[in-house]
């Protein structure tokens, strides 16, 4: 979720309190927030890679959190990475995303549009979207509200005080309903969901956005065996319409959904193929698998 979308929700919550109740979903009262996307930010993928890193590095206060990372991820593929705790994983997608810049190396989305030379909430506009371990919705708001709120739509003040969702974006959130197994759900207060729904519902409200690179912490931490189930369908579902780049942990989940592993050690990429293989490698073994 991009942090203009997030103080933008909180100022929607504080608003609930200070107009009286209609029981409709309009978006009335919206202050400014995000902007559409940068027009230069079409994304080339005629090379056959949507995310490309080389050679990045990081420390922090010497400590070599990223050590000379190459990561190559395709249009459409659903990419797993795996490792031990301090592998680098989150610190790879606060790259990715701009929350971290490296010291060193290359970083780019498309073969055109180098990464680091944006900030966060631009690197979010270009069609990049995070999902971090603990679901961040807008609690006070239904599940039709959030979703609403995600849309990438003209949020000045008066644009929003005359918003009404078209044809168009109104088949979108169905649809994104029914793709999050929440159209049962809509006029829920997201604070009543359960915590699986709740992922499922931070990830709808990416979706909204229509990102065309999805980065996915621990998206199943904390889930009963049926919602991770329902998890593993939701991202084969997405897959090849979106490119995933999943964290975790639970390889169960991962065996369900991968086709290529990536496993990380110290900053860096010590093996890569199918779960099998990744499996059976000595030195993943060794320093995350165990024996």
């Amino acid at each position: 979720m991009t942090p203009d979308l997030m103080d933008e929700g909180a100022r929607r919550a504080e608003a609930l309190h200070a107009r009286p109740v209609t029981g409709k979903t309009e978006s009335g009262g919206r202050a400014a927030a995000f902007s559409r996307p940068l027009a230069h930010g079409q994304v080339d993928v005629t090379h056959g890679r949507i995310l490309y890193l080389e050679e990045v590095c990081v420390s922090f206060d010497g400590f070599r959190a990223i050590n000379k990372l190459s990561l190559d991820i395709a249009p459409g593929e659903l990419r797993c990475i795996i490792g031990p705790n301090g592998a680098g994983k989150t610190t790879m997608m606060d790259i990715i995303t701009g929350k971290t810049r490296p010291d060193s190396g290359t970083v780019f989305f498309g073969s055109t549009i180098d990464l680091l030379r944006y900030k966060e909430a631009e690197i979010a506009q270009m069609g990049i979207g995070r999902k971090f371990q603990k679901p961040t919705v807008f609690e006070q708001l239904t599940v039709f509200e959030n979703l609403e709120l995600a849309l990438k739509t003209d949020k000045g003040v008066k644009a929003s005080m005359f918003f009404r969702l078209d044809t168009g974006e109104g088949d979108r959130l169905a649809e994104i309903l029914h793709t999050i197994h929440l159209a049962d759900s809509v006029n829920r207060q997201a604070g009543n969901l359960s915590h699986g729904q709740k992922q499922w519902l931070e990830i709808g409200m990416l979706l909204m956005q229509d990102p065309k690179l999805l980065l996915l912490d621990e998206p199943v931490a904390g889930m009963t065996d049926e919602e991770t189930a329902r998890t593993a369908e939701l991202f084969l579902t997405l897959k090849g319409k979106h490119s995933l780049l999943v964290v975790e942990h639970d390889m169960g989940f991962i065996k369900t959904i991968s086709e290529k592993v990536t496993v990380l050690h110290e900053g860096s990429v010590l093996a890569e193929g199918t779960l099998d293989q990744v499996q059976a490698d000595e030195r993943v073994i060794e320093v995350y698998l165990g024996r």
